[in-house]
């Protein structure tokens, strides 16, 4: 059986799929608290609570992030997180009250979700949260995945479907999982062999790459198209904030690897990184070549989970 993000211990997973409405939001929980990080590599995240998990930031540990459809609507969705761990007694111990600590994040669906239907709400964020388990991440056209789509460089006509993809790599025992919400300007390419795996489309049908792709960067048409990939990295391997951020970075490179082009000034990615308290103890170096490999392969994954 394949790793997952998941197979970190203390890391759960759930999703709440509206496929009428082409949206959906994914709950990530770690209760007992793991030590967050970071990385933007995007110029437009639609995100919330994300400066608790920078290193300067007081807090030390979050337990939990919220990846949601939706554009900045769907931020609605990590209060339903929040609330489903509030009632289980998790969060930031303060004088009055448990504060669960939840980032979220979401990516741009809205172009399938036009009427609008159903958006991410603190209902579905919720049911995402009660949904969460230690099995294996279901892939594919779901949760925050369900309205993915890649090669959006062609517009909002021709992209490809996309989706949701999980992937882990253990070493000894040292383990570090991604899971790749892949909502992507770029088209996605095998990272072994180079080989087209989806993407965008011209009005002739023909695959939109090459000369045909940096052309087309260079109107201004395309500064208009709005994506987003989303990334959750975690290890059992104990870190600290700084170190956490620097898997983030790190493993971020993975997306270069299957993605063309990657990061672009429209693009919302967002890298999250999630550190054990307890567990082997591992070089950084090691964790972010790992956290790479497995951002790149859960990326892929959310392609071949569409064909399985």
């Amino acid at each position: 059986m394949s790793m997952t993000l998941t197979s970190v211990p203390g890391i759960l997973v759930g999703h709440a799929t509206d496929a009428s409405s082409h949206t959906g939001c994914t709950a990530i929980l770690c209760p007992e608290g793991f030590t967050p990080g970071i990385h933007v590599p995007g110029f437009a995240p639609a995100s919330r609570e994300t400066e608790l998990m920078y290193p300067e930031a007081l807090v030390e540990s979050v337990h939990g992030l919220c990846l949601s459809g939706g554009s900045a609507f769907g931020l609605a969705a990590a209060t339903g997180v929040v609330r489903f761990l509030q009632e289980q007694h998790v969060g930031f111990e303060t004088p009055f009250a448990r504060v669960p600590i939840v980032p979220g994040a979401a990516i741009f669906d809205l172009d399938l979700n036009t009427a609008p239907g159903t958006l991410p709400d603190e209902a579905m964020g919720y049911a995402a949260a009660m949904a969460a388990s230690d099995r294996p991440v279901e892939q594919g056209a779901v949760g925050a995945g369900t309205g993915a789509r890649c090669g959006r460089v062609a517009g909002f006509e021709h992209p490809a479907k996309s989706g949701l993809g999980s992937w882990g790599i253990k070493r000894e025992d040292i383990i570090v999982s991604a899971l790749v919400v892949l909502n992507a300007l770029g088209n996605v390419y095998d990272p072994d062999t180079g080989a087209w795996l989806a993407g965008g489309h011209d009005d002739a049908g023909r695959r939109l790459e090459g000369e045909a792709l940096y052309a087309l960067l260079g109107t201004q048409e395309v500064e208009s198209r709005l994506n987003t990939v989303l990334v959750a990295v975690a290890t059992n391997a104990p870190l600290s904030k700084v170190g956490a951020s620097r898997l983030a970075r790190m493993s971020g490179t993975g997306l270069a690897r299957v993605l063309r082009p990657a990061h672009m000034l429209f693009d919302g990615d967002i890298v999250f990184a999630l550190s054990s308290k307890e567990g082997p103890h591992a070089g950084e170096n090691l964790l972010g070549v790992m956290g790479a490999e497995a951002v790149a392969r859960a990326a892929v994954s959310a392609i071949h989970a569409l064909k399985a």
